[in-house]
């Protein structure tokens, strides 16, 4: 498609009345509406001039071509109000004091920390369809909320008509005055007498990350709300005067990109210390990977029994082991019982992050399995994703669905769009698409 070309969904839809979309279901919206596109000439403006800086569109065409999608996905509104119900219940749980402490106690060091900040941008991640529905993840530091706020300022539709389904411009706006208010909140929760200053944003050797555009818009943001704002490799931090330095700049808040959760690798040392010292706060810390990120969490959230024992309410315990896929330890004295079942499962590592070394069980080879025994992993009952057709008479992709989440609140739901065994990034059409809920009657008229 060329950055001008913005089809309709009309000629796509022969089957249905000529002159009217009423009472079209979520999925045919998928599968038929092409209605709303990515606009490349806003997408530029918003990477370059309204939110990032010049450059920032060529290096994101240069190093992640795949990153935003062609098309919005479109979701029922009362599956997106289940997806915040589970959430609530998620955090509910978490809350509980039995629940803290069977978790904690098998953590690292580090996690048992007493800290009073909630954690950035956690991130649950749901598969939902006409016939599924299920939380497959949960992660203590997503990645892509300040690519949605830009991609939200980058769509299009083909008609007057359709333009009523965009959402305001306003709603990035919002999404950016939440982010900056969340990191306010977590430096308040701190308990520092002083005003935030300074934010480091952290990941190992950052500028070769693949979402390193997402970094520079980050430190955009940051820095058009009046703070100083750096990008940084954890080995290039310093702890003196009981102080986190880069170079001369003290650092307040670490913004935590890392994957090393526990802070456990020769480069983390000094972070790992600063923590330790309380000489800077970090977010998400990894008291909240512990609590939240860990896939054995999808055991005790899935277990009808361990809810019980840590005291979750019936309603609450309902709708969890409805909505979790259930999900269980990979041990060699079930390794035969999980072999013969897993078509309907999917393994995962207990520390993995990204989709790095998770296999659908009817792709495994016996040498792989052999590592998965060898491995700490979890077998989860097999939830299929959505579908979105981006062009037409091109197959479906799949979707998930990520919920940015604070403190129990959704502050956007964005969909990752993509090809293959997991989400890749790498799928033409794919990456994150911006998620519309689906209008009660059905689509608009079309034009055309």
């Amino acid at each position: 498609m060329s950055e001008s070309e913005l089809p309709c969904c009309a000629p796509a839809a022969e089957h249905l009345a000529p002159a009217t979309f009423a009472g079209v279901s979520v999925q045919a919206l998928n599968a038929e509406c092409f209605c709303i596109g990515l606009d490349h000439a806003a997408l530029r403006v918003a990477l370059e001039s309204s939110l990032g800086q010049p450059g920032l569109f060529e290096l994101v065409r240069e190093r992640c071509p795949y990153l935003f999608a062609s098309h919005p996905v479109f979701v029922a509104p009362a599956e997106l109000e289940r997806m915040a119900a589970v959430v609530r219940a998620v955090e509910a749980v978490v809350a509980l004091p039995a629940y803290r402490a069977a978790v904690l106690a098998t953590a690292p060091a580090i996690a048992r920390q007493a800290v009073a900040p909630r954690g950035v941008f956690f991130g649950y991640d749901f598969h939902v369809d006409e016939d599924a529905f299920g939380l497959i993840e949960i992660n203590s530091n997503a990645g892509g909320a300040m690519l949605n706020a830009v991609l939200a300022r980058a769509q299009r539709a083909c008609c007057p008509a359709i333009e009523q389904m965009l959402p305001a411009a306003m709603r990035s706006e919002a999404l950016e005055e939440r982010i900056i208010a969340m990191f306010h909140e977590e430096w308040r929760l701190g308990g520092a007498a002083r005003p935030l200053r300074s934010i480091a944003i952290v990941d190992d050797a950052p500028e070769q990350q693949y979402l390193y555009p997402e970094f520079l818009l980050f430190q955009q943001l940051f820095q058009r709300h009046g703070l100083q704002a750096v990008i940084a490799d954890p080995a290039q931090l310093s702890l003196r005067d009981g102080r986190l330095w880069l170079g001369e700049l003290a650092i307040d808040l670490v913004y935590n990109r890392l994957t090393d959760f526990a802070l456990e690798t020769p480069a983390s040392a000094t972070l790992r210390q600063a923590c330790v010292e309380q000489a800077v706060l970090l977010t998400p810390h990894p008291q909240a990977h512990a609590l939240y990120a860990d896939k054995r969490n999808l055991a005790l959230l899935s277990d009808a029994v361990q809810l019980e024992a840590f005291g979750v309410p019936a309603e609450t315990r309902a709708l969890l082991l409805a909505a979790i896929p259930r999900t269980e330890r990979v041990t060699p004295e079930h390794a035969e019982r999980l072999w013969a079942a897993r078509r309907t499962l999917f393994f995962k590592p207990c520390a993995g992050f990204g989709s790095r070394a998770a296999y659908r069980g009817d792709k495994l080879t016996r040498r792989v399995w052999a590592e998965i025994l060898a491995g700490d992993y979890v077998a989860q009952a097999l939830v299929q994703p959505g579908q979105r057709v981006m062009a037409r008479q091109t197959a479906a992709l799949k979707f998930d669905l990520r919920n940015y989440t604070y403190a129990g609140e959704v502050q956007c739901v964005a969909a990752r769009v993509y090809q293959g065994q997991t989400t890749n990034f790498r799928t033409p059409g794919g990456g994150f698409a911006p998620v519309y809920p689906a209008p009660p009657g059905g689509c608009a008229p079309p034009c055309g």
